[in-house]
């Protein structure tokens, strides 16, 4: 099975390249999506959230996610205790689906790829989705309401955009438009289906 990992800074697009790929018939496995699952009312996690963070974590049922990244931002062993809870998780169920999946090649959305060995070891390529840090700064502040402040502080904890286009195989530019992160993804498409035909 080809695993693409498509990974990106906050606000670089990867949920719109994702949602392309999967368009054009891949299996998305999106780490964040399978994050939300476990931590929504019903959710697997949110048991042990309460039981290790309290009641006041938990709302309607749910993991209350501002009142936990506030708290998790400003306290790094809170931060390592919510981890070391989600990431086994995480890792356990994106595994299960792409071992499901039965299309030609899966994309395997990671925020933090580059920073984990684990993820690295588990996909064939690294695909970054790019964008300049005034546009991924936009995007975040349009769809979060969170200030620039907050936006730039959450940029830093991720690895550099060098870095991350220094361990790229493919890169999307999507500082642009819509339909040209489209055509990025269609042209990625039919490579990425021939890599994987036998």
């Amino acid at each position: 099975m080809l695993v693409i990992g498509l990974t990106g800074g906050i606000g670089s697009g990867k949920s719109a390249a994702a949602d392309e790929f999967a368009r054009l018939g891949a299996t998305v496995v999106d780490t964040d999506a399978i994050a939300h699952e476990l931590t929504q009312k019903g959710g697997a996690a949110v048991p042990e959230v309460e039981r290790i963070f309290g009641k006041d974590y938990i709302a309607a049922g749910a993991m209350d996610r501002r009142k936990m990244r506030d708290h998790v931002f400003a306290d790094p062993a809170a931060k390592r205790k919510l981890e070391q809870l989600l990431h086994p998780m995480i890792r356990e169920e994106s595994a299960r689906r792409i071992a499901a999946a039965t299309t030609p090649y899966v994309v395997h959305v990671v925020p933090l790829l580059i920073e984990s060995a684990d993820y690295r070891r588990r996909v064939n390529r690294v695909l970054v989705v790019d964008a300049p840090e005034e546009v991924q700064v936009a995007r975040v502040r349009e769809r979060s309401r969170l200030s620039e402040d907050e936006v730039r502080a959450i940029m830093r904890t991720q690895v550099s955009r060098a870095e991350r286009l220094a361990a790229a195989h493919d890169v999307i530019d999507n500082g642009g438009s819509r339909d040209a992160l489209r055509k990025q993804v269609a042209a990625l498409h039919q490579k990425y289906l021939q890599f994987a035909s036998p």
